[in-house]
């Protein structure tokens, strides 16, 4: 599907939902929606983002879903939100204060949704939000109540020196750890 520029730069005041429910596993966390993202209402949804190759390839969903499936993404016990709201054509658009408060309402979130994992896909952006300028991808020693967090490589097509398969083995390795209780079998 494409869009115009101007289909593009009108999304800019879109919100996107959250796809989120109350005791998920894992509550992944984008940055910010992209312009395709808002013009579509689906996360992840421009065509070089590789957030969905990577959940399939990391054991997280049976199959590669595309972003018009996000919805399916609750029965697996996982959801999406963002770090901000705001949708941008790329990342450097925020501003530290926003991600900043990005991290305090996300915060909010949590407490509310009690996810047992926070993943945030972004280190960087993890970084600004939550004020831990040394953090570095894997688990964190921050929880958010009895949420745990664990920063993930970015899955942009931007972010080069991430390949799918090392991508895949990161997520891979969150997957493990979400699934780990016995009681509950991954997808």
């Amino acid at each position: 599907m494409r869009f115009t520029s101007e289909e593009l730069q009108a999304a800019r005041d879109r919100l996107v939902p959250d796809v989120a429910a109350s005791g998920l596993r894992v509550l992944f966390c984008g940055i910010n929606p992209g312009l395709m993202t808002a013009v579509t209402g689906h996360h992840f949804a421009r065509p070089g983002n590789r957030f969905w190759p990577v959940l399939h390839a990391s054991g997280f969903t049976p199959r590669q879903f595309a972003p018009a499936e996000q919805q399916e993404l609750l029965a697996h016990g996982l959801g999406i939100t963002n770090v901000v709201a705001r949708p941008t054509a790329k990342a450097d658009e925020l501003s530290a204060e926003e991600y900043r408060e990005g991290g305090r309402l996300l915060a909010e979130k949590v407490a509310q949704l009690r996810p047992s994992w926070l993943a945030v896909a972004g280190v960087t952006a993890y970084r600004v939000a939550f004020g831990d300028k040394h953090a570095a991808i894997g688990p964190q020693e921050r929880t958010l109540g009895d949420t745990r967090i664990w920063a993930l490589p970015n899955p942009s097509g931007l972010n080069a020196h991430w390949t799918l398969a090392t991508m895949a083995e990161e997520y891979g390795r969150l997957r493990a750890a979400a699934f780990a209780d016995a009681s509950v079998q991954a997808p």
